[in-house]
């Protein structure tokens, strides 16, 4: 498992936080324990971040019946299910295992509900109908900026056909989307591939659009581990997965993240540590991806104003 690596310690020290960093290693293990078993087998999604085969890396959501998530040991995860073939990853994962070997993958169990989560990384294979992981990191994470959401399934009795468009910029109508947006997941790795998923949460707003193929949200303080920024310190390749918690629809896109750490301009922005810019290189939206819907959110206490 290993200590941090030398592009997460890097952006600890800039930040000022390499006490708390050593401190917070402390919530990183590599078995899951008995409370995150229950808790991962009472789930209907995950959410999930890999490098596909042209090295672009992208997010996407699992789902599946509660307990489709199970722990056969300590260290492993089986994952029962496979992404529909209309997904940004179904080719990498549906083959995970064969040619070159298991796919890292960044993983997050997260209950809305509840405001709970944890992240898992490791080597995913195929298992059958679905993925067997080897997990490598399991990390404890806070509540902050999860906004409280209930899941059901649509009353229609037959579901809407998958639909996938692709495009290399972003559509007016998928602008609107990431500006009302209060959580989106985004996914990096390291220079040696080993792959994280996280969460990013916020009130409607949070995220800036400043283009059609550019993107700025706000990094609030945090775990002070710096995993993801860490790892695009060394990588600047990242992926956007964002949920469409009413209708079912994912938003994936893919391109290159950056830090901002100009005072001034992390100023401009309420609650800012520091700022990302995301430059997007393709967009893939999936009509009916996911059979879950949600309810209206209650937005987490800690998250900050936006700027009018």
């Amino acid at each position: 498992m290993g200590g941090y690596h030398r592009g997460e310690r890097a952006v600890q020290e800039r930040a000022g936080f390499t006490r708390q960093a050593g401190q917070a290693r402390g919530a990183v293990g590599n078995t899951v324990p008995d409370v995150a078993v229950a808790f991962l087998a009472q789930q209907p999604h995950l959410v999930a971040g890999a490098t596909d085969e042209r090295g672009r890396i992208w997010a996407t959501q699992l789902t599946g019946e509660p307990g489709f998530l199970t722990v056969p040991g300590p260290h492993t995860l089986r994952i029962g299910t496979l992404p529909p073939p209309e997904d940004p990853l179904a080719p990498l994962l549906t083959g995970a295992g064969s040619g070159s070997g298991p796919v890292p993958v960044g993983l997050i169990g997260i209950e809305p509900a509840t405001r709970r989560r944890m992240r898992m990384n490791g080597r995913a294979v195929r298992d059958g109908d679905g993925l067997r992981v080897e997990l490598d990191q399991v990390i404890s994470n806070c509540p902050k900026y999860i906004q409280k959401r209930d899941h059901h399934h649509p009353a229609e009795a037959t579901p809407a056909p998958r639909k996938a468009v692709d495009s290399t910029e972003l559509s007016p109508a998928q602008q609107r989307t990431l500006r009302t947006a209060d959580t989106f997941f985004v996914a990096t790795a390291s220079d040696r591939g080993d792959t994280d998923a996280s969460h990013r949460g916020g009130n409607p707003g949070f995220v800036q659009v400043l283009s059609p193929r550019l993107l700025r949200w706000p990094d609030y303080a945090g775990n002070a581990m710096f995993l993801t920024l860490g790892n695009l310190e060394l990588n600047p390749a990242a992926g956007l997965f964002v949920p469409g918690w009413e209708t079912g629809t994912s938003l994936h896109l893919t391109g290159s993240a950056r830090t901002v750490w100009d005072e001034e301009e992390v100023a401009r922005t309420p609650g800012a540590q520091r700022l990302v810019e995301f430059e997007i290189t393709a967009v893939r939206e999936v009509a009916s991806a996911s059979p879950l819907r949600w309810s209206a959110p209650a937005y987490s206490r800690f998250n900050p104003p936006t700027a009018a």
